[in-house]
């Protein structure tokens, strides 16, 4: 049988929060019996965006993640509640029944991924449907999806299998894998939430004047094996994402054919960009000026 899933960019997500602002505009004041009970009026995010910002001084970027319930096919909030107050449709969509689940305070806590909240007026747990109740009336898409300006969003009704290759296809994980309570919302450039990245800017002196340097080619090593290449870009910067925090030391190798090479070392706790790695001729150069100096020389 096919069955819902959510797909969620996050390199395209920028934070305008119309998904939030959409499911709030849906179920605030709105009763969907059968669905859920309105939403209050404050103090519930059903969806809700997360901020990751890495990097520092001339190389900084911001990471925005939604999250959600996650319509598990092995939902902890299903077996908390134990007498089908809180159950999963043949189609992959777990619903809290609105009457049944009244004063079941304790499947809020149930949810590893805090995306249940309390309804303290109607003394109930509630959370993000999926919009069952429009898909079930024929809507193609939810809410979230249908408001998104930057398509962050793509809800697909496909069979297990189906959903499988394009996990394979866009590199898709879930969060939290390993409690194993198999999602079925998916996330695509998850690294540039959960992962780190080296970066600098590459330049060198042209008739005593220090300039930007394009093309450069840049080897990230790692105990003296290369694991990844770039090129510097029109302003001189290069970057290599989607490492592992506290993974250790690194070594920057940059190369010009006409202006000569340079390195650079960097010991990955968080983001780092190395500053200005200056190209020199007849040699190596294992100079280059962190942020720190950048601003001492300023």
């Amino acid at each position: 049988m096919k069955k819902w899933n959510l797909i969620i960019d996050v390199a395209k997500c920028e934070n305008c929060n119309n998904c939030m602002l959409t499911t709030r505009d849906e179920h605030v004041g709105n009763d969907f019996p059968g669905y859920a009970a309105p939403q209050p009026v404050h103090g519930h995010n059903w969806i809700k965006i997360h901020r990751k910002v890495r990097g520092q001084d001339g190389m900084v970027d911001a990471a925005y993640r939604p999250t959600m319930c996650n319509h598990c096919d092995d939902a902890p909030c299903v077996k908390a509640a134990g007498d089908g107050s809180v159950y999963k449709r043949p189609d992959g969509i777990v619903i809290i029944d609105p009457q049944k689940a009244r004063g079941r305070k304790d499947i809020v806590g149930a949810c590893p991924y805090n995306v249940i909240f309390w309804n303290e007026e109607l003394q109930l747990p509630q959370k993000w449907i999926f919009d069952a109740h429009l898909l079930d009336q024929g809507w193609k898409q939810p809410r979230c999806q249908q408001s998104c300006p930057t398509g962050v969003y793509w809800a697909v009704q496909v069979e297990d299998s189906e959903m499988q290759d394009l996990v394979k296809k866009h590199k898709l994980e879930v969060l939290r894998p390993e409690l194993n309570t198999k999602p079925r919302v998916y996330y695509k450039n998850l690294y540039r939430f959960d992962k780190c990245f080296i970066g600098g800017s590459v330049v060198a002196e042209i008739d005593g004047v220090l300039d930007c340097i394009s093309g450069a080619r840049v080897v990230l090593k790692r105990k003296g094996q290369e694991i990844a290449s770039a090129e510097s870009d029109t302003f001189g910067d290069f970057k290599f994402d989607g490492l592992d925090s506290a993974s250790g030391d690194y070594q920057v190798e940059v190369a010009h054919p006409k202006l000569g090479s340079a390195k650079a070392a960097a010991s990955l706790t968080d983001s780092q960009y190395l500053g200005l790695i200056r190209l020199q001729q007849g040699g190596t150069s294992t100079s280059s000026f962190s942020p720190a100096q950048q601003r001492a020389q300023a």
